[in-house]
Parts: C-alpha cells; structure tokens; sequence
C-alpha cells in the first residue's frame, strides 16, 4: 500500500476477513503515517464497535482462530496511541469487551479470565457514598484502563515503549480529573475527615479511610504543582496532620503503615506546613503525644527485622530537621524556633534506646560469658542494633547541621561517651556508626568539641578497637586510620599533643601506614616552635633589660643621669662647651687631626671614657704626651669638659677638638666621626 494514499482501505467487517483486518493493523506499526491514516480509517462508521459485536459472535461460537486474530487486531489498535480511539474503546459500553479479546493471546492455551476478576473478584468500596454519577464513572474507568496497562497487556520491548505513551496520558489525566472533583466536593471530604476522627468508627471502617486517603494522596501527585498545591492546603485546613496523629498511634499496622505514607506525601510536599502544625500544637499536654513523637516512638518500635518502615521514618525526619529546607523568606524564624523546640521536646526521645543500651557491665543481664570488654552492648541483638545505626545516622546528620543545639545536648549528657561504648559490639556496621559519629565530631575542628574530646579521655576506646583489631586489614581498620590521618592533615593540634602524650607507647608499633609517625612528627615540629618561640620571649626580655641599664649612665657623684640628648634639648651647658671649645681651638690647633698621605687622620691625643670620671688618660699615638699624676691632660690650660656620654652607636671616645669639623660636615654626613685607633 502506497504511503501517498489519502486513506487506508479497510476490509468489511466481517467474520471471514478477521484476518486481513489483523495483518493490516500489525502491518502499519512500523510507519507513523500509515498509523495515522489507520487511525483515521477506524474512527469512521462505527467501525471498532463493529470489531467488538464480531467479538461476541465468535466467543458464541467458541471460534478460537478467530478469538485469536481479535486479540491481535485490539492489541495493535491500542499501539496506534491514539486518544480519540481509546474514548470509544474505554467507554463503558466497550471497555469489558477489549479486556474480553485481550484474554484471548495466542501464546497461551487458556485464555485468562481478566473479566471475571474485575467483575466478581475487584470490589468497589465506597467509604463514603459518591453521588455523582460521572464521578462514579471516572473512578471505574481509571480503575479498569490501569489494569489493562498494568496486567493485561505484556511489557513493550524497546521499540515498542513509546507506542503506549497517550495510554499513559489517558490514564493521568482521569487521574488529575478524579482528584479535581472530590476536592471541589467539600461535603464529601468532611463526612471522611469525621469518620476518620471519630472514636466510634470501628476499625475496618477507619482502615478503609485511611487506605482512600492513601490512593486519594498518590493521585495528587499527578497534578501541576500549582493545583497539588491547592490539594494539599485542602487536606491541612480539613485537618488532615490532627487524624494523622491519632492514626498513627493505632495497633494496627495496616492503619499505621498507611498513615505512614500519607505523612510522607506532606513531609515532601511541604515540611514547612508540618512544623507548623507542630510547634502550634498545645504544650501543655504530654510530650508522648505531640506529632514527631509519636513518628519517632513508631520508627522504635517497628516489629519488622529489616526494619523498612524505621527507614522510612528516619528518612522523613531528617527531612524535617534539615535546616537546608527551612529558608523560606516568609518565616525566618522557623530555624530557630523549630529546632530549639525539636531538641527540648523530641530529642530526648530520639535517644532513649542509645541511652539505654549503653549502660554499665554490672547492669547488663545479657553480659555474654567471659566477657572482658568494659561497658557492653546491652542487648546485642540485630534487631537493636539497626535501630542504634539509624539513630546514630541521624545524629550524625544534627552534628553536620546543627551546631549550637547538637553541640550542647552532647556536652549535657555526655553523648559521644555513650555512643563509643558501641564501638564494643559485635556488629561491625554498629561500630562503624559510632566511629562515623565521632568523625563528624571531630570533622567539624571546634575547640570546644576537641577539649571535650580530650577531657573525657575519649580516644581510649577507639585506639582499643583499633589494637584489638589487630593486623587484620577491613573496613574498620581503614576508618579508625583515616580519622587519625584527618587529625594529621588537618594539624589539629590539641587532639596530636593528647594522642602522643597519652597512646603513642600503643601505637608507635604500627608502621604499615606513616600517619602515627606523622603525628608524632607534627608534635615533634610544634614543640620545636614552642621552644623556639620561648627563647625567643626570654632573648628579646633580656635585650630589654639590657638596654634599660644602658639608658642610665652615672655622673662622678654617683648620681643617675640619662644618656646625652641632642644640643637643643640641653642649650645651656652646650652654650658653656662651645665656648670653652672657642678657646682650646686658638691654643692647640696643633692638636687637630691631620691627614696623612695615605687620607687617614693622625691624632695627638684622646679622652677615654674614663676621662670623665677622672681617670687617667693617656695619649693615643703621641709618645711625648704625658698624663699628670692627677690623671689630668698635660695642657692644663684647658678647661676640663663637660662628660657628655654618647648613645650605643658612637664610641665611648670622643675629643672635644674635633667639634668644629664636626660642624662643619654636620650637613652632608652627621655620623662621619674619625674613630680612634688602637
């Protein structure tokens, strides 16, 4: 058949030509257009209803071959994706008859009675009456064109997964339709919500309730996000987080297990609007009934040995507690307030089974025989000690995330202490949960946190573990090793000095890896900067002692006098000197120095620093000068001067000849002096 034909020619409707009409549908699949224009073809003159009247004659007629060639024809008319076509065949006047040919596979050799299940065996509960008809209608529908999907019809291969695809559509949009009337019908939901409430609703009725709302919830997320919104506020005002609490605190564990993913619904839709609920809830009444409570008591508390609903919980707690969900602009005080409330009223519940199974060996009944280990595991069991592993994930997740809050209930009850006493167990993974919680402790490099650590003496259980692990090379080894190696690489140094000083004897004997000798290296080098820092302190405090005793200089008296200032501080006694110096300059103008041929000064005479005091002085390079035995100069014409002590960077000799040419470079080099020689 051509593709540029206009339409596709069907065969007669009739019971010889069944399977012409069969090869023709499964002919077209593999061309869009030619599907498109079968499509077409079968919309016109009534043609599948046709196809679904010659279904009953042959069932009449138990004609299998043509049975068979029906199911083949209906089959490939679903694969045409076609909407307008699905109307017509999932009307209620047909929908029974294409389940009807669909029993009917070839492959099998009896055909399956898909009829007789959604008519006799499927029972269409109604919690609450629906009175509109078309609702009714729609809920069936939905129900039975699920079933074909679902059951009936066989998993599409590869390259038939998008031949269903409007199917699909067809059933999400009954879907969005159904939820869209029960929400805009007010009366219906608070006959529910007050038979779901109500104390004298028996419990088959009040499961039944729940498991509505269940299907009621999983059809909501079908919708926009704008209308899921409106669904969701809906079920909040009506009550929905109140019956929730009441439900959920129910023995039987359909109800709870159903109530459990409702709660799940509103956790992921909005935690907002759960904390909400639950900071809103009245204080004075018992702790044990307040919301998150009674999820946390039922996390404990779950008797399955995998434990799935427990997960499931912890899951939707950590939701709930996650700060990185409360930073809604409209409420920025919900952090704050929501978690100062979690930790007053909820945590001390989270903890009790932690609490409880980490006590002393002389209180432990189930202390196995010949036990040498120090605060034991009390029970020990698997059960328990999945549940100690999920509460310790979640705290673990509060120490990354919280830190004000975390921080002070572990100071006040001592958590991390309780919490290594797990590393004793048998379970590995448990002890594994535990060293990862003291891993985040540790991880978050708080001084507060590591002088805690080191206090308490809290590394003793985990280099315990870690020895009585021997050199067996697992998973716990390797954890224990990369906690010490973080503390290395991250030079925390409070937690290195308690380490070598405390457990270095222990450990120095384990040389398959370097991190223990990199430690007592780092604590090697930070001793040496401490050392090196100190003699420092005391070297710099000595110079300065030193340089105060050199500020103070002693006149002949004795009395303490300072080190010479410069001229304009003292004009006086300068004004004295210079004269003086006026006329030793028209006396002893021999005295000057005089350069040489080599361009050094030749010096007649000097002053020792001991001049000034009255000691003896004695000439520099002149042998013909002489000291009088009073220790004064032989020129006894000029008057003695002033004792003018110099600073530390000019020498303790000076000659007061000199002062003129001193003058005269004062401008072009200030601290050119000629120096005497020895």
């Amino acid at each position: 058949m051509p593709e540029t034909s206009h339409l596709v020619e069907l065969p007669p409707c009739e019971l010889a030509r069944l399977e012409e009409i069969a090869d023709l549908v499964t002919s077209v699949l593999s061309s869009p257009i030619r599907r498109e224009k079968l499509a077409l073809a079968l919309m016109s003159e009534g043609y599948m209803k046709k196809l679904l009247q010659l279904f009953q004659v042959c069932e009449d007629l138990d004609n299998r071959e043509g049975l068979h060639h029906l199911y083949e024809i209906i089959r490939g008319v679903l694969f045409l994706n076609k909407a307008a076509l699905f109307e017509v065949m999932f009307s209620d006047d047909c929908i029974m008859d294409v389940v009807g040919c669909l029993e009917f596979d070839p492959s099998l050799v009896q055909p399956k009675k898909h009829r007789e299940f959604l008519t006799k065996t499927a029972k269409f509960k109604e919690v609450i009456p629906i009175t509109d008809s078309e609702l009714r209608q729609k809920i069936h529908q939905t129900y039975r064109v699920q079933y074909i999907q679902d059951i009936i019809l066989p998993t599409p291969s590869v390259f038939e997964e998008n031949f269903l695809s409007t199917l699909t559509s067809f059933i999400f949009f009954n879907k969005v339709e159904i939820v869209s009337m029960l929400q805009e019908d007010e009366k219906f939901l608070t006959e529910v919500f007050a038979q779901l409430t109500d104390e004298a609703t028996d419990d088959g009725k009040r499961r039944e309730l729940v498991n509505f709302f269940k299907e009621f919830c999983a059809f909501s997320q079908t919708l926009q996000p704008q209308n899921r919104d409106a669904f969701f506020k809906t079920l909040a005002n009506l009550g929905i987080l109140p019956a929730l609490e009441i439900v959920m605190g129910m023995d039987d564990l359909q109800v709870r297990a159903a109530a459990t993913d409702i709660f799940s619904y509103l956790v992921e839709f909005s935690p907002s609007m759960v904390r909400e609920f639950v900071m809103q809830e009245p204080q004075q009444t018992d702790d044990d009934v307040l919301l998150i409570n009674v999820v946390i008591k039922q996390m404990i508390c779950d008797s399955d040995p995998e434990l799935g609903g427990a997960v499931q919980l912890m899951g939707l707690l950590r939701t709930l507690i996650d700060p990185e969900n409360m930073l809604a602009p409209t409420n920025k005080t919900e952090k704050t307030e929501f978690l100062s409330f979690f930790y007053k009223y909820c945590m001390q519940v989270l903890t009790v089974p932690l609490l409880a199974s980490t006590v002393d060996e002389k209180n432990c009944k189930d202390l196995q025989e010949g036990s040498t280990k120090i605060n034991p595991v009390c029970p020990d069991n698997f059960q328990t000690a999945q549940l100690l592993a999920l509460i310790l994930e979640l705290l673990t997740f509060c120490v990354e995330h919280h830190t004000y809050h975390i921080k002070t209930y572990i100071m006040n009850k001592d958590l991390l202490r309780r919490v290594l006493v797990l590393m004793n167990s048998k379970h590995t993974f448990l002890a594994l949960c535990a060293l990862r919680f003291m891993r985040r402790v540790i991880g978050q490099k708080d001084e507060y946190y590591n002088r805690y650590i080191v206090k308490g003496n809290l590394f003793e259980p985990v280099i315990n573990t870690l020895l009585d692990n021997g050199t067996r090379y697992n998973l716990l080894n390797s954890a224990i090793i990369e906690l010490f190696e973080f503390i290395k690489v991250e030079d925390i140094k409070s937690l290195i000095a308690h380490i070598i000083d405390n457990y270095y004897k222990a450990l120095e004997s384990i040389e398959y890896v370097q991190t223990f000798k990199g430690l007592k290296g780092r604590y090697e080098q930070e001793k040496d900067r401490q050392t090196l820092r100190l003699n420092r302190y005391r070297r710099d405090a000595r110079t300065l002692d030193e340089d105060e005793d050199e500020e103070m200089w002693f006149n002949e008296d004795g009395e303490a006098i300072e080190k010479s200032r410069p001229e304009e501080e003292f004009p006086e006694s300068y004004g004295k000197y210079m004269e003086a110096k006026k006329v030793k300059e028209s006396d002893n103008k021999e005295n000057f120095p005089k350069r040489t041929p080599t361009g050094s000064f030749k010096f007649t005479f000097s002053h020792s620093a001991g001049a000034a005091n009255g000691a003896n002085c004695k000439p520099a390079t002149s042998p013909t000068s002489a000291a009088s035995p009073n220790g004064s100069p032989a020129k006894s014409a000029t008057p003695p001067a002033t004792p003018v002590v110099k600073t530390a960077m000019v020498g303790l000799v000076d000659y007061p000849d000199d002062e003129d040419e001193e003058d005269e470079d004062e401008e072009q080099s200030p601290r050119k002096r000629p120096r005497l020689g020895s």
